[in-house]
């Protein structure tokens, strides 16, 4: 058994906030734990595939702390800032969310499938597509409209001028969902995305609780 379930756009297990989406996928595929599906609070979480050595740090500090809190992290299970947001959720036993560019019967790339295992075991995986489509190129960018679908606002950690993370805070912004950002040092390139977010109004994060006070104000 592969233990894959669906919901659909018209079921009221389908994820509120992904509803309000002007382009939201009519099917979600999912495997794992489906309460998830019903999270309140979600956070969205992208960055670079290839993190400073301080990101994990960062990270740590910061992401954390909101396992005590009922927010869920959302991601894309990538290498990089992506498997750090899950693992970090994973090892506090909070609540993360990995949203796949492709079927659930693929793994991309190979190296994470003990992540990918503990996810569908603990956590929840969603997709767009049929169990059975393979990855592509150019499905990757187009699931980030997901990722920052499910949740209230986006938190880019790191990411270079012309990163792949910086569609995903676009998309946040055409949905009308917040932008978070990790400052950084001028001279890292891997900062120089997340700083031109703040510089253009995102939310300059420095703790949990800068996160934190954001979501208790929703509740």
């Amino acid at each position: 058994m592969k233990n894959i379930g669906y919901v659909t756009f018209f079921q009221s297990e389908y994820p509120t906030l992904l509803k309000e989406i002007y382009d939201p996928p009519w099917i979600l595929y999912f495997k794992g734990n489906d309460r998830y599906l019903a999270a309140k609070h979600c956070l969205s979480v992208v960055g670079t595939r290839h993190p400073s050595t301080s990101a994990y740090d960062h990270m740590k500090q910061v992401l954390s702390p909101l396992a005590s809190f009922p927010i869920t992290i959302v991601s894309g299970m990538a290498l990089g800032v992506d498997t750090i947001s899950h693992e970090l959720m994973i090892r506090e036993k909070g609540y993360t969310i990995a949203v796949l560019a492709y079927g659930l019967d693929h793994l991309y790339p190979v190296g994470l499938r003990h992540l990918k295992e503990e996810l569908e075991k603990s956590q929840l995986i969603v997709s767009e597509y049929p169990p059975y489509v393979k990855p592509k190129r150019w499905q990757f960018p187009e699931r980030n409209r997901i990722i920052s679908g499910l949740s209230a606002a986006t938190l880019v950690v790191e990411a270079a001028y012309k990163s792949g993370s910086l569609i995903t805070s676009e998309c946040a912004l055409q949905q009308g969902r917040d932008v978070f950002a990790f400052p950084g040092r001028i001279s890292d390139s891997v900062a120089e995305g997340t700083n031109r977010l703040i510089q253009q109004g995102a939310k300059l994060i420095l703790s949990s609780e800068d996160i934190i006070e954001e979501y208790l104000m929703r509740v």
